[in-house]
């Protein structure tokens, strides 16, 4: 919502994340929210459209920080000729409740890499209508050989300054977050120069143990990619990086939750253990048939088998999904292992508060989600609470009417 639009709106009786009790919101002509107040505190304005949520909770779009691609483009495959439907992906996108999202370069040869980011930084110049591109995530190609789960070995490169700048080149700022194996530095120079670039170092597809993480966590990594995947498992005795991230409060972890790359009963133990979205936050790891039913596509010079929203490599290697990101809200509720609140601030607050956003707050644009509850079906949905057609100069007495019929 950037456009001026003619009508301030109050919205009321609003459960927000991260507030206690009910609130109301009040979101200006320009689309911006201009307080967050318990009910009770002021009356509605008088020139306000209202829209009463009856107790439903009110978010900001998700933002999804592992994302590969959607529509049948993976983003490693960008090239000018397909540019173009990087604004169709980011209308799908914001269609299915994301506001924001890293497109994730998974390992390829660097001459792609280039190419991909390039491309985005060009976009980024003027960004398409729907969901925002708030930086590129380079998953590898500094991964751990032993790990590298479905990325391709030949692709695969020492962490050293050397390599990681070749393959930064001129795009650095374009790159938001990278993931690497922290046990592949020897030299320990790695992190800090990707930290003075403003590059969010996370770990993964890594064998560290508890003690390089440790180190890496020092040197200023806070981010660990896809939890349990891709990494040792927890063990008594060594608790390897997962382990190491858990008990550290300046590290959070991206977690998938499709059913398939964790199990509901680890993530209920993970939850637990990590406070939820305070050292967690949710990620599609979808992939480019994200939006396309199930069936054969294919992948870098590879193809993957897509069936029920899981998608597998024909060796049966597990290679990421094509379930969009709210739908693992719905799965934490529809599981039992997560509350309202907290599933909804694991897609909404959380990866933002990853990557130094604010959360829903004063002066945040108000693209908002409204999400309900319905306790006979026990099912969560959503949808766009706030749009700018709707605050459009609608004809007089007809907004609140409209609004509060949603």
């Amino acid at each position: 919502m950037t456009q001026a639009t003619q009508n301030p709106v109050d919205i009321i009786n609003a459960r927000v994340p991260g507030y206690k009790d009910l609130q109301m919101l009040l979101v200006d002509e320009e689309g911006i929210i201009e307080q967050i107040l318990p009910m009770g505190t002021v009356e509605t304005r008088s020139r306000a459209s209202i829209i009463n949520v009856a107790g439903d909770w009110i978010s900001l779009g998700g933002v999804d920080l592992q994302i590969n691609g959607a529509l049948g483009l993976a983003f490693p495959d960008l090239t000018a000729e397909n540019a173009r439907k990087l604004q169709k992906i980011s209308q799908f996108l914001w269609d299915v409740g994301v506001d924001g999202f890293l497109p994730t370069l998974v390992t390829t040869s660097v001459e792609n890499i280039q190419r991909s980011l390039a491309i985005i930084a060009e976009v980024l110049r003027n960004q398409p209508a729907g969901a925002k591109i708030l930086g590129v995530h380079l998953e590898g190609p500094f991964l751990n050989l032993q790990k590298r789960g479905a990325h391709p070995a030949e692709y695969l490169l020492p962490l050293t300054m050397d390599r990681v700048k070749r393959v930064l080149g001129d795009y650095a700022h374009v790159v938001k977050v990278i993931t690497l194996a922290p046990e592949l530095d020897s030299t320990g120079e790695v992190i800090p120069y990707l930290r003075s670039l403003g590059i969010t170092v996370s770990l993964g597809h890594s064998q560290a143990t508890s003690a390089q993480a440790q180190r890496a966590f020092e040197q200023g990594a806070t981010m660990v990619t896809h939890a349990f995947n891709a990494m040792p498992t927890l063990h008594h005795r060594e608790p390897g990086l997962l382990g190491a991230a858990i008990i550290n409060p300046d590290v959070m972890c991206g977690f998938i939750a499709d059913g398939e790359h964790v199990s509901p009963m680890m993530l209920q133990i993970l939850l637990r253990a990590s406070y939820q979205e305070q050292g967690l936050f949710l990620v599609s790891d979808a992939l480019s048939p994200l939006g396309l039913p199930d069936g054969v596509y294919p992948w870098d010079s590879r193809q993957i088998e897509v069936k029920n929203g899981t998608a597998r490599l024909a060796n049966g290697t597990l290679s990421g999904t094509t379930l969009a990101l709210l739908v693992g809200v719905q799965n934490l509720v529809k599981w039992g292992i997560c509350d309202v609140e907290s599933a909804i601030a694991l897609a909404t607050n959380a990866p933002r508060k990853a990557i130094g956003l604010p959360g829903i707050a004063k002066s945040q644009s108000a693209n908002l989600l409204r999400w309900h509850w319905d306790d006979t079906t026990k099912e969560l949905t959503w949808q766009r609470a706030i749009t700018a057609e709707m605050l459009k100069k609608p004809e007089a007495g007809n907004l609140s009417v409209a609004l509060n019929s949603m």
